[in-house]
């Protein structure tokens, strides 16, 4: 059993450059397509909300001295969960808002080390985790301010199921001809990720996390440990995605994609 994490990108329902900006529109939009997965996918089913303008918004200009800075970010991202636990709970979804740095602590090395018990009951219990970034305690003793896009790192740990994450984002995958460009890396293995390095352009300045690179590190990260990973251009109308849990031969021919699997996950 293949266990979906889908993640809404902030691009895709807010305006970064506009104060705590949330298109609540296109929230009510996605809400819609992401109930009607869940629908005939229970239990199978992960939401991950980008932070959007009040994420970054609440990274942006912290204390680097201080080893708490980053705790707006809490706030911040609960309130975005919350708004998209409304939208989905309006689509007749039993959402559930859970907080990352509750169930989980920052390594030296980066990874995660996670309480996988409680988002492994959600699920069994047949409702939606809403996940996001989140601030996360560190063994350093400091928190540390994670983006939504590092979220299915910590997934990978939670499910002893097959995992694939779909993030969908405002570009139709890794573009090779820059961010106006229309020829899309189809394929990276994470054992040779430097196409889809060099590929990359420099993020906005209401970026507070790393942009693409952040989501290509994460995605990378959890393609080696068996994963098979999307980065998609979302939309939100006139956009079928019931595709997203039939196996990778059967999508339609059709679909822009760029995809991170490891081919050694197949044997």
């Amino acid at each position: 059993m293949t266990v979906l994490a889908i993640k809404v990108g902030g691009s895709l329902f807010s305006d970064k450059s506009v104060e705590n900006s949330l298109d609540m529109s296109a929230i009510a939009d996605y809400a819609r397509i992401v109930a009607g997965l869940f629908r005939e996918n229970r239990g199978r089913l992960v939401f991950i909300t980008g932070g959007g303008a009040p994420g970054h918004g609440a990274l942006r200009g912290n204390d680097g001295g201080d080893p708490f800075g980053c705790i707006p970010l809490t706030k911040a991202l609960a309130d975005v969960r919350w708004v998209w636990t409304e939208a989905l709970r309006r689509e007749g979804v039993r959402a559930l808002p859970l907080q990352l740095g509750a169930m989980a602590l920052l390594e030296d090395d980066g990874s995660f080390s996670v309480r996988s018990d409680v988002l492994t009951r959600v699920l069994d219990s047949g409702a939606l985790p809403v996940l996001s970034g989140d601030s996360v305690l560190g063994t350093d003793g400091r928190l540390h301010g994670l983006s939504s896009d590092r979220v299915p790192e910590f997934l990978v740990g939670t499910t002893e199921a097959g995992l694939r994450v779909v993030s969908l984002t405002d570009v139709p995958g890794i573009l090779l001809d820059g961010p106006d460009g229309k020829d899309v890396l189809s394929h990276v293995d994470p054992a040779f990720p430097e196409r889809a390095y060099s590929a990359l352009w420099a993020k906005s300045p209401w970026d507070s996390t790393g942009a693409l690179r952040t989501k290509l590190d994460a995605l990378l990260a959890c393609a080696s440990a068996g994963a098979e990973c999307f980065i998609m251009r979302g939309s939100a109308r006139n956009t079928d995605y019931d595709h997203l849990f039939s196996p990778f031969r059967d999508w339609p021919e059709d679909v822009s994609y760029t995809r991170i699997w490891s081919p050694a996950a197949a044997t």
